[in-house]
């Protein structure tokens, strides 16, 4: 049973890998994907009906967690658009030059990663790449470093990541030593595959044409919506940490405050012939195609994680935890490094929580602000980086900007790989090296 399910998990992201070669769109394949595995899996008999489907609901209950997230998102910041609130920050970006404007871009965009989460601020950064450059295929290379931007920004922030969430709250990480020990790897991590990237652009980017559809906006209103829109989502880690309640219902707390202004906008201020928008009319062009993508991709891999597959493999990667170079154990930095490339390909969340199970928080394990938690927090969240489909802002970038998975292969994974070790190599140089990083772990 269990090397039918990874054949058929293999298969499935094969045929998402060739989803043009093959002319079938990659979430009628994940859609297949998620529901055959647990078709198999339950007629295996492994585990009773019953209790097949008490997993099935609770894995469906995280999966809508992170569904509803992604459309709340999606429908505020496509409000922000409508509404034409994004031309108050293009307008500030006067530069053509596409060397300064990915530098400006991702810098950005590391930064608000790790304040809002990453996919979040990859929507962001997605809806403001299509107002600054018109071409389609340019915006793709500006497009894939917001995702390696976005992943390496949320890795050193408590909030920026779910991975870094889940270690934080656990209290196996604190608040000022994830972000002393991993903000410089993470940085490293973003800059290196820039300055890669940026020494391959030439020339200046061709802007699109302002065309609005529909009634002008005033300013004045273009200008509230962008705030409430982006105060929205900051308030997400916010009410997630005051209510400690999941935060999607953060995020639809704000969709619903900013629903409710503009239909009294829409009311008041709408033209004759001409309606302002509402999240009615924007939701009627959601992309739906990668909600159901998403839903399909970690209800596949949350089968795996119920059959006890990824948790075999942490344990298998535990042998490795012994190994010393030169008298200093290395081992968990290995396994660190394996489970952020094993991030790119199954969802982050449950092989973090997998790994969180076998080591409890004790000299027999690992301590609080051990490296291994920290390094943990750097790999799960910029690992998922080497594929497109490996983060969540990877996938909401895929589907709002349709990049082809074997173009983002051949453009930018190699590069996020780059950017990747060298980020690796900065932390455990700072750890094996730099003694005096060490007092951090005493204080915090």
């Amino acid at each position: 049973m269990v090397v039918t399910l990874i054949t058929i998990f293999i298969l499935g992201y094969a045929c998402i890998a060739l989803e043009h070669p093959l002319k079938i769109n990659k979430t009628a394949t994940a859609l297949m994907l998620g529901t055959l595995v647990w078709t198999i899996f339950a007629l295996s008999h492994v585990i009773p009906g019953g209790e097949i489907s008490s997993h099935l609901v609770e894995n469906l209950g995280e999966t809508a967690e992170i569904v509803f997230f992604l459309l709340g998102a999606m429908t505020i910041v496509t409000l922000i658009e409508d509404y034409q609130g994004f031309t108050v920050i293009t307008d500030h970006i006067t530069t053509t030059n596409k060397k300064k404007l990915l530098w400006v871009l991702s810098i950005l965009t590391f930064f608000l990663s790790a304040l809002l989460d990453n996919m979040t601020t990859a929507i962001v950064m997605v809806a403001l790449l299509r107002k600054l450059i018109a071409d389609r295929k340019e915006r793709w290379f500006f497009a894939g470093m917001v995702i390696l931007a976005a992943n390496a920004g949320g890795a050193w922030s408590p909030i920026g990541d779910v991975t870094t969430i889940m270690l934080w709250i656990k209290g196996q990480v604190t608040t000022v030593n994830i972000i002393v020990k991993t903000l410089l790897p993470s940085l490293v991590c973003m800059i290196v595959p820039l300055v890669i990237l940026g020494s391959q652009l030439k020339g200046d980017i061709e802007r699109p044409e302002e065309t609005h559809a529909g009634i002008e906006v005033a300013p004045w209103m273009r200008k509230l919506v962008l705030i409430m829109g982006v105060c929205g989502l900051i308030f997400v880690p916010v009410f997630k940490t005051i209510t400690h309640l999941p935060p999607y219902l953060g995020m639809l707390l704000s969709l619903s405050v900013l629903w409710v202004t503009t239909e009294i906008l829409s009311r008041k201020h709408s033209k004759e012939g001409h309606k302002l928008p509402t999240a009615v009319s924007t939701l009627e062009h959601v992309d739906v195609p990668t909600i159901l993508f998403f839903l399909g991709i970690l209800m596949a891999v949350s089968c795996l994680k119920v059959a006890g597959i990824l948790g075999s493999l942490a344990q298998g990667l535990d042998s490795m935890r012994g190994i010393e170079v030169g008298g200093e154990t290395v081992g968990f930095f290995l396994i660190d490094l394996i489970i952020g490339v094993l991030s790119s390909i199954v969802d982050n969340v449950p092989l973090v929580a997998a790994v969180q199970g076998m080591y409890p928080m004790s000299p027999e394990g690992f301590i609080a602000n051990h490296p291994f938690w920290e390094f943990l927090a750097y790999c799960a969240g910029s690992g998922g980086s080497l594929l497109i489909i490996g983060s969540a802002a990877g996938v909401a970038v895929m589907g709002m900007e349709k990049i082809d998975f074997i173009w983002y292969l051949k453009k930018i994974s190699w590069l996020a790989l780059v950017g990747y070790i060298a980020g690796a190599i900065v932390f455990i140089g700072m750890n094996l090296m730099l003694e005096p990083f060490e007092w951090w772990s005493s204080m915090v």
